[in-house]
């Protein structure tokens, strides 16, 4: 199995048709044992109750730094290490830029980016004692294009912040065995498209996608079992892909 006996950390990972929890059962599947964290309305522990005996789920506000140290604390009571880290919470807001607001713009960034920053510092400790590790930070086509379908500008600028975070990271921690990468989602059928497109918007989106069709969660999930995994070894500071050729540059 690609991760067996590895730990798995996954933000934003309870919503049942999310890229987060595509993500935790396939790593379940290769053989992690995973902790999915998210906020208390969202369940994670009935989430991690899913995947199987020996995962676990804990409630986490990842824009508050102490949730984020406390979390990880838990998971370093139960599993003793923690090996891999998604970052992958994250709100969206479908509204254009002379409508942003302050809370607007503190709301977005602050799961997105300083959601990606706390809870990359609550597992580095960790990481670097082992000098060893993966995080992987979801950003989105959104940030590379300038918008999207759901997400206005301040979004767009979260996920762009993102991509650089991970960058520095990447480059700031390699020399000590830590790989930090970004994956890139197209337009992907998850909770926060559902009941927002009809069938014929998507056909119309298909259209101009070179693959013909939208993303699937485990489009995503997979892509992260690959930066996950020693079949990555050599990769980091690197931006994934995953759009269906929606955007090729």
């Amino acid at each position: 199995m690609l991760l067996e006996n590895r730990i798995a950390v996954i933000t934003g990972g309870a919503g049942i048709n999310g890229l987060g929890f595509a993500t935790a059962r396939m790593m379940a599947s290769h053989g992690a044992r995973v902790a999915i964290l998210d906020l208390p309305h969202a369940e994670p522990t009935v989430a991690a109750t899913r995947l199987g005996e020996g995962h676990l789920g804990l409630v986490a506000d990842v824009t508050d730094k102490s949730a984020c140290e406390a979390a990880i604390g838990a998971v370093l009571e139960v599993y003793g290490t923690v090996d891999i880290l998604v970052n992958n919470a994250g709100i969206t807001q479908p509204i254009k830029t002379l409508e942003i607001g302050g809370s607007d713009y503190e709301r977005v960034l602050d799961v997105s980016l300083r959601g990606s920053l706390y809870m990359s510092q609550a597992v580095l400790p960790t990481m670097r004692a082992r000098r060893s590790g993966s995080i992987i930070c979801i950003s989105s086509v959104s940030a590379q294009r300038g918008g999207g379908i759901f997400g206005g500008p301040h979004y767009s600028a979260a996920k762009a912040g993102v991509l650089g975070l991970a960058r520095a990271m990447a480059r700031e921690f390699g020399p000590e065995g830590i790989r930090v990468n970004c994956i890139t989602p197209g337009l992907i059928e998850t909770d926060i498209t559902q009941g927002k497109l009809t069938p014929r918007h998507k056909a119309e989106i298909a259209e101009g996608v070179p693959l013909a069709r939208l993303g699937r969660a485990d489009d995503v999930a997979g892509a992260c079992v690959f930066l996950a995994s020693d079949l990555s070894a050599y990769c980091t500071g690197i931006t994934l892909d995953v759009n269906g050729g929606m955007l090729i540059h």
